[in-house]
């Protein structure tokens, strides 16, 4: 049974939760599958169209 508002992450207690947003911020990569899916694809559409930003 859980306790309502309470949780916990064995991803945030370990560090790893940091280490990516530090990684992610230092490299301009995003971490997160969206995040590389975006990134990706803006690329690609600026490489077609010849956009920069």
């Amino acid at each position: 049974m859980k306790i309502p508002g309470l949780s916990f992450s064995w991803k945030r207690a370990l560090g790893i939760t940091q280490a990516k947003q530090q990684f992610s911020r230092k490299t301009g990569i995003p971490t997160s599958r969206a995040g590389l899916e975006r990134k990706i694809g803006g690329a690609i559409i600026n490489a077609v169209l010849g956009k920069k930003k």
